[in-house]
């Protein structure tokens, strides 16, 4: 029975290493197929950060291509001392910074100041995962002050332990940013974001610092204000006014903040990197700051977070920096207050899919009609080849019929000449063996025979003589022989052969069928 159980639990083990690895292969395979030419890593876009500050309204254009975020331009406008942009101003002085930077109405980051907002944590049961959404709704008039209805908010988990899921909660009254939103959907921009300043801060220490904590201390002539951050999620915030004395005492004022701040941050378990933001303050201020530290402080740039900027932006508000960041940069955490804990579904992009499937479809069809398009075009070329000789081979086949009639003929005389001897080769031997004293009254030449009448002095004296010759055989008289007194010489007739001729004999005719014979 215990072997069985360990059989089981190797199984499923070695299941489990399986799917682990199949899920670590298969992954880069599965985004290289599902990769959209629109993909926010390649696809460049566009986004305007509006800071509301007290006193000042500030704009920043960010682009974005290959995750490199650049600031454009930036404009600021000042308004009354102690007092935030009322919404008509906000919006007024946004369509003037769009025609400024050239700017075709983009999506717009809000950035509201961290006074407007209450972020906060909170714990759940882990069993809420399927239902978070649900829950931090029904939740929010406990975590905060404001309910569902009445408020903005967003939501991140920040880690899970013992069965516990730790949230950051964060939520502003709608009745205070409503109007805002109002009034720039009006002058025809869409709000696609809203955030905080601080939130915005955190977000360029992700960039900078990676996975690793941060902490992250800002500071002006008047005050400062403190965030832990995990994972560019602010986990606590803290703020305070500076005590009056001078630069020395807002130096140890600061030092003493970041100290307390690094040792609960450490006992809440986090180790931070440790960065500061100086902001609107005197140079010696900053000097001073970096000769009096006494802990590793990194003075924080947009330039480390990777936000460059154009030579006609001037300086960067880091807030607007960080609103950038969390619009275009597509691995920020940042949150937004106008999702209300909502993700939404993003389309699985098909685009590259698509295109290697048409692709292949493209390349089986090629594949399947390539072949018939090449004999087709082989069969039309050598028709084309034929028609175009069709003249020259008529030439050709009478110059044929031409030579085989000259070959025919050609032939007929070679036979004829093997087969028969000629004439003239006849007569001419006949002039060449007989005597001086004979002469011929009559020759007559067949095919097989030759036929001779005359006078000779000694008619037997020419039979041996005639039988001597290659052209004769059979030599003898066709008649007796007599003495013609008148002539003083015996009178002869002789026949003899042709050596060599064939008579042509007719071939007999074939007989009809007896059922043919009438």
């Amino acid at each position: 029975m215990m072997t069985g159980t360990l059989d089981l639990r190797r199984l499923a083990d070695l299941a489990s290493r399986s799917a682990a690895q199949a899920r670590r292969v298969g992954q880069p395979l599965l985004r290289g197929l599902f990769f959209s030419p629109a993909d926010d890593v390649v696809f460049p876009r566009k986004s305007l950060a509006v800071v509301l500050e007290k006193g000042r309204l500030s704009v920043a254009l960010g682009s974005v291509l290959f995750s490199r975020v650049t600031v454009r331009g930036v404009r600021d406008y000042p308004f009354a001392a102690g007092k935030f942009p009322e919404p008509e101003e906000t919006a007024t002085s946004l369509v003037l910074a769009a025609n400024e930077l050239r700017a075709a109405r983009p999506g717009v980051t809000l950035i509201i100041p961290k006074s407007w907002a209450v972020v906060t944590t909170t714990e759940f049961p882990a069993t809420i995962r399927e239902n978070i959404a649900e829950v931090v709704a029904y939740e929010l008039d406990r975590i905060t002050p404001f309910s569902a209805d009445d408020a903005y908010y967003d939501f991140a988990v920040l880690k899970e332990t013992a069965g516990r899921l730790t949230l950051l909660v964060m939520a502003a009254r709608a009745d205070a940013v409503k109007p805002y939103i109002r009034a720039l959907n009006e002058k025809g921009f869409t709000v696609e974001r809203l955030t905080v300043g601080l939130a915005g801060i955190g977000t360029l220490c992700q960039r900078t610092a990676g996975s690793r904590d941060s902490l992250v201390l800002i500071a002006d002539d008047t005050g400062y204000e403190a965030g832990l951050f995990a994972g560019g999620l602010p986990v606590q915030t803290s703020s305070g006014n500076f005590p009056p004395g001078g630069e020395a005492v807002m130096v140890e004022a600061i030092n003493t903040e970041l100290e307390a701040f690094v040792e609960q941050a450490k006992k809440q378990g986090y180790n931070p990197t440790v960065f500061a933001l100086l902001k609107d303050a005197r140079p010696t201020l900053a000097e001073l700051f970096k000769l009096k530290v006494r802990m590793p402080v990194q003075m924080l740039t947009a330039a480390q977070a990777g936000v460059s900027s154009s030579p006609s932006s001037g300086g960067i508000p880091f807030a607007a920096a960080g609103g950038l960041l969390q619009s275009l940069w597509p691995k920020s955490r940042g949150l937004n207050l106008l999702r209300k804990g909502l993700e939404p579904r993003r389309k699985v992009p098909v685009a590259l899919t698509i295109l290697l499937l048409c692709c292949l479809a493209g390349l089986w069809i090629f594949y399947m009609v390539a072949p018939l398009r090449f004999e087709e075009r082989r069969i039309t070329e050598i028709s084309r080849q034929i028609a175009s000789r069709k003249d020259e081979v008529r030439k050709v086949e009478a110059m044929k019929k031409e030579a085989d009639a000259v070959s025919a003929e050609v032939g007929l005389i070679n036979g004829f000449k093997q087969d028969k001897a000629m004439t003239i080769n006849l007569l001419r031997e006949l002039t060449t063996i007989l005597p001086k004293t004979t002469w011929l009254t009559r020759t007559r030449i067949t095919e097989t025979t030759v036929e001779l009448e005359g006078y000779a002095s000694a008619a037997t004296e020419l039979l041996p003589k005639l039988e001597a010759s290659q052209y004769f055989k059979k030599v003898e008289f066709a008649s007796p022989t007599f003495r013609d007194a008148r002539m003083n010489a015996d009178r002869f007739m002789i026949k003899m052969e042709i050596r060599g001729a064939k008579k042509n004999e007719e071939k007999p005719k074939e007989e009809k069928p007896k059922s043919e014979k009438k």
